[in-house]
């Protein structure tokens, strides 16, 4: 059979599980995923080129205001009390040291703060601290995003009004994988924290992490989670796993690149209007095939020194690299 030439069908039930019409089956995302490369790229391409430019990288900064001790099990994180990496916990950043990283990335061309706290859950006390800083971010005049665990309604209500544009909360893996990566909180926990994100106004990011032993069909399952959520995210981080030593996914076996570049162009196919952002693994990617990333439908990195606890491209690397590739920066 032609695959290239197979047009795709979509069946639409009546309702999905995350309370949202089901536009996208996780065999019709696979059967995608399975193409020959360069007609799914085309596919993908074709649809990023109807509602961005193609030539366009936003450039994001994160910054972890409040590292390790995370009562949490993910297999893939070094911040948890659960495993023995070498990190120490810290104590959250003040104000004055969070508006410097914000003028840091500023001036460095991000448009975007994302802070990122490891908690499985904050305190009501913890969210005020968070209001005043996201304050310092919006006033700085970079957009506000953050990443504190799972949120109440009134917490998700009080960052909403602080000023905060996006709330980052990933899905991590499909529903079927999840339970050997986390134990320590269920599925439907982070779809509930989304849907709260949602009803307090704010804008969502939520993606995943591929590489950490799924199955094709395990990532199709992630990116029909992802793409049937009503509406789907604004933003979407698709990480490679950064193995680290001391975790249970330290010795996984490497995605194969290609791999990744599929799941790149599945959710751009799949989420049309949305931020797909190359993210966590991109130090340890070749600049080929961050170029290639980019023609599948990426138009969003996270730019700067660091990406939580593990490295990331230093910014005049990753100003050199989008120059070699005639691409340009959103300014703020």
């Amino acid at each position: 059979m032609d695959v290239a030439a197979t047009p795709i069908t979509f069946h639409k039930p009546a309702a999905a599980p995350a309370a949202a019409a089901e536009r996208w089956r996780v065999a019709d995302i696979q059967a995608l995923l399975e193409l020959p490369l360069p007609e799914l790229i085309h596919r993908a391409q074709s649809v990023h080129r109807q509602h961005f430019d193609p030539a366009e990288i936003e450039l994001a900064t994160l910054l972890s205001i409040k590292t390790g001790g995370c009562p949490e099990d993910c297999g893939y994180c070094p911040q948890s009390v659960h495993y023995d990496t070498g990190l120490e916990a810290g104590k959250m950043m003040d104000v004055v040291a969070v508006r410097a990283a914000a003028e840091a990335a500023k001036a460095s061309g991000a448009t975007r703060l994302c802070m990122g706290a490891a908690w499985r859950a904050p305190k009501d006390r913890d969210i005020d601290k968070v209001a005043t800083l996201i304050r310092e971010v919006k006033d700085v005049g970079l957009e506000a995003c953050c990443t504190l665990g799972m949120l109440s309604d009134s917490q998700a209500q009080a960052l909403k009004e602080a000023g905060l544009d996006y709330y980052n909360h990933n899905l991590d893996t499909a529903p079927e994988a999840y339970g050997r990566i986390i134990t320590t909180r269920d599925y439907q926990d982070r779809l509930d924290t989304l849907a709260r994100v949602r009803q307090a106004g704010m804008s969502v990011c939520c993606g995943g992490i591929v590489g950490m032993g799924e199955s094709r069909t395990e990532r199709a399952g992630l990116i029909a989670q992802l793409a049937n959520l009503d509406p789907y995210p604004e933003s979407v981080p698709i990480n490679e796993l950064v193995k680290v030593e001391g975790t249970p996914l330290a010795d996984v076996d490497d995605i194969d690149p290609f791999e990744f570049v599929r799941t790149i162009a599945v959710a751009r196919i799949t989420m049309p209007k949305a931020k797909v952002r190359l993210s966590a693994g991109r130090q340890q990617m070749h600049e080929a095939l961050q170029a290639l990333c980019f023609v599948a439908g990426a138009n969003s990195i996270f730019y700067g020194d660091k990406l939580l606890t593990t490295g990331n491209p230093e910014a005049e690397r990753d100003r050199a690299l989008l120059k070699r590739l005639g691409l340009t920066s959103r300014q703020a």
